[in-house]
């Protein structure tokens, strides 16, 4: 399965590099569009448990870590979920 890296620039200024197992992140985000918090959480949880659902259809098994990479997003998130205009933008997709 193709992996993907897609860079997200927080509220805060600083930028991660998140890794999905999947491209299915493309069909949820766009490079350049920022999203509020909430959600950008949504449309995480949706892309990455979609990836990690690929996974396990492939190989019998789901991707722990594309399950890891959204619990850390989730974390993050909640450090900025008291914000109501702080948004999250799609820097790049690395594939």
């Amino acid at each position: 399965m193709p992996e993907m890296i897609f860079r997200v620039r927080w509220p805060d200024g600083t930028e991660t590099d998140c890794y999905s197992p999947s491209l299915v992140i493309r069909e949820h985000f766009t490079p350049g569009a920022a999203y509020a918090v909430q959600e950008f959480l949504k449309k995480t949880d949706t892309a990455l448990s979609d990836a990690s659902e690929r996974v396990r259809e492939r190989y019998g098994f789901p991707c722990s870590r594309a399950l890891g990479q959204l619990q850390l997003i989730r974390q993050t998130c909640a450090i900025f979920k008291n914000q109501p205009d702080a948004q999250i933008r799609i820097l790049s997709f690395i594939s």
